[in-house]
């Protein structure tokens, strides 16, 4: 009798055989075939219990206080862990031209899915490329356009986030590129696996429903190491479609609207790298950032309910310096500006009891080809209050720090 692994494994050699044969016939007919990856390994302590994702690996501030019969905080235990979860394969594909433009394509995969077991593959990326030279159209899903084509050097897999947006998604984008180094982005962005959160808690329905995809622009200008841009993004949800009440099923025809803008900035020279970036965020949720919407008004005989969302400012600043031996240094700031709106309703986001949080990260790594050794020290502290729902803001807060430590190997080819 098979057991689950003998399956997996035999699935995969399958897709493995196949994936070669394809690539064997398709090399014959102008495709060019470019495999890439990497094997990382990431060995981390943390002081207390944290908010993170894949069991620590995903790593964003610390947990409020939570205190037991006696007073003992349950949330101060130290925690820690081994994975090899962040490790990846991808290809990267040149095809025939098409109506005159370059073609390309990216399929990537890691370890990252969720299942009742670690270790279930997932896809990152996969897309279609259409260049001409001064525009070009991608369709497919890749890094979302407020992450942008830059991120902090850090450790740390959540690569910056909350005070960075980290996100993949479908989407639909078009760049045109003008003489003398400026780039317009416009995109038209849907949900998949990083989701709005809700009264269903986080899901891609709240985007689906509403028929509306989310939309970017923006506007980059480069010279020589230097990059300078900034983007808008305007998202809008439909929380719920019906609503009981009394027995009596209600038709509802609620949204709530939000737009966030974003600035950043980069420099690199031979022997160091300065990045900063600056948002502004109204429930970004989807972008592993704090935030979310509260209901400002309800309709006592339908149920329906008017949202206002949250809005955050977050603001990052990144400087490395060398080749062989990597010193860094990471500087996060993140704070709570409240809904401007009374909030008389539910609330659904994330982080809405922390005003504010400061995160330091410092770290050296040792690279050679194919090889990048590191360790990395992350001091965070997040002020956590209670919510006012005059305007959304935390009052009487108070700090939580966590002190994390983490060893990582990433062998890349």
């Amino acid at each position: 009798m098979l057991t689950k692994n003998h399956v997996f494994t035999k699935i995969i050699l399958t897709l493995c055989v196949a994936a070669t044969a394809v690539a064997a016939a398709a090399q014959q007919s102008d495709f060019k075939f470019k495999l890439y990856g990497r094997v990382r390994a990431d060995l981390f302590y943390n002081s207390r219990a944290n908010v993170e994702t894949v069991d620590g690996l995903f790593y964003m501030y610390p947990k409020n206080h939570d205190y037991d019969a006696d007073g003992k905080d349950l949330n101060g235990s130290a925690q820690g862990s081994f994975y090899m979860l962040y490790t990846r394969l991808g290809v990267d594909i040149a095809g025939p031209e098409l109506m005159g433009a370059k073609t390309n394509a990216k399929i990537e995969a890691d370890f990252r899915g969720s299942g009742s077991s670690y270790g279930v593959v997932r896809l990152r990326q996969a897309y279609v490329n259409l260049d001409w030279g001064h525009s070009a159209l991608l369709v497919g899903q890749t890094w979302h356009p407020l992450t942008g084509d830059f991120m902090p050097s850090v450790l740390n897999l959540a690569t910056g986030a909350p005070f960075q947006p980290f996100n993949r998604s479908p989407l639909i984008r078009y760049r045109y590129k003008a003489d003398g180094g400026t780039q317009l982005t416009l995109a038209a962005i849907w949900q998949s696996q990083y989701n709005s959160v809700g009264p269903n808690g986080k899901s891609p329905d709240y985007l689906k429903n509403g028929c509306i995809p989310e939309i970017y622009a923006g506007v980059d200008y480069k010279h020589k190491g230097l990059t300078v841009g900034a983007g808008v993004d305007f998202l809008s949800l439909r929380p719920r479609k019906q609503a009981e009440v009394d027995g009596k099923i209600y038709k509802l025809n609620e949204r709530v609207n939000s737009v966030s803008a974003e600035a950043h900035v980069k420099y690199a020279a031979p022997m160091y790298q300065i990045s900063a970036k600056t948002i502004y965020g109204s429930n970004l949720t989807h972008c592993s950032m704090l935030g979310g919407y509260a209901a400002t008004s309800v309709d006592a005989r339908t149920d329906e309910m008017k949202y206002t969302p949250f809005r955050q400012s977050a603001t990052w600043l990144n400087f490395t310096y060398g080749k062989k031996w990597q010193p860094g240094l990471y500087l996060g700031y993140i704070k709570n500006l409240g809904t401007g709106k009374e909030i008389t309703g539910p609330t659904y986001g994330t982080g809405l009891d922390v005003d504010q949080i400061v995160n330091v990260s410092a770290q050296i790594s040792y690279n050679l080809p194919h090889w990048k050794v590191g360790v990395e020290f992350t001091p965070c502290t997040a002020w956590y209050g209670s919510l006012d729902k005059k305007n959304g803001k935390i009052t009487g807060s108070k700090a939580v720090t966590n002190y994390r430590i983490l060893c990582a190997m990433i062998y890349s080819f």
